[in-house]
Order: C-alpha cells, then structure tokens, then sequence
C-alpha cells in the first residue's frame, strides 16, 4: 500500500487559530504572539480546514483502492488549491492586522518575517 504525505510548512495547527482576546494585541510586550481573527474568519477557515481534511481521508481512499494515478494527482492538486486559498486568507488578515500593528509599534523587523512566510508559500 502506498502512503500519500502531504507537508505544509510553518503551518502549526491551533496557534495558526487561535482566538484573539481582548488582551491580545502584545502592545505590554507579552512573550506569545496571538491572531486576530473574527469569529467569522475562524469558522470559515475551519470549514475549509476540515473540508481540506475530508479530501485527504479521499485521496487516501483512492490510493488503497488502487485508483488510477491520474485521478488521485487531480485531487491532490484540488487540495493544494484549497490550501493556498487557506493561506491566502490567512495571509491577507495577517497583513491587514498583526503586520500593520507591529509596524505602527515599530517593529519593523515583522517585514522580513513576512518576507520569509511568503517565500515559503511560494514555493
């Protein structure tokens, strides 16, 4: 049987997710970084999440049954989309939220993290 991976770099699950709170914005110069994510954003990008987690449980359905390379390639290929379209919203609230504030802050060092994210993203 043959084992399909899928690897998404500098992805780490729930605090990708997590839930902003009232404190969360690090201004007092706390140690851990959170989102800030709507209620809206979060359930969306869970949806697509888990949606994304069906179509891998798919694929790997098809491989056991034998499925004809060609037909697993084109699904992988759909969740690789799906994916991007997760880390393209991320990307954007990311951009519009902690980027800006850590810049207004001045803490312009937050450029060439966003620089390295968006190489990885690329690739």
């Amino acid at each position: 049987m043959a084992k399909v991976e899928m690897k998404v770099e500098g992805v780490t699950g729930d605090a990708l997710l997590s839930a902003a709170g009232p404190d969360s914005s690090c201004e007092g110069g706390c140690s851990e970084r959170h989102s800030h994510h709507s209620e809206q954003t979060k359930s969306n990008l869970i949806t697509r999440l888990n949606r994304i987690e069906g179509q891998i449980r798919g694929v790997k359905g098809l491989i056991e049954k034998d499925t004809y390379c060609d037909d697993v390639l084109n699904q992988i290929a759909a969740i690789q989309s799906a994916l991007n379209g997760v880390g393209k919203l991320l990307l954007e609230g990311h951009m519009k939220s902690c980027v800006v504030e850590r810049i207004e802050a001045g803490d312009h060092e937050v450029i060439d993290e966003l620089l390295v994210t968006v190489k990885k993203l690329m690739k």
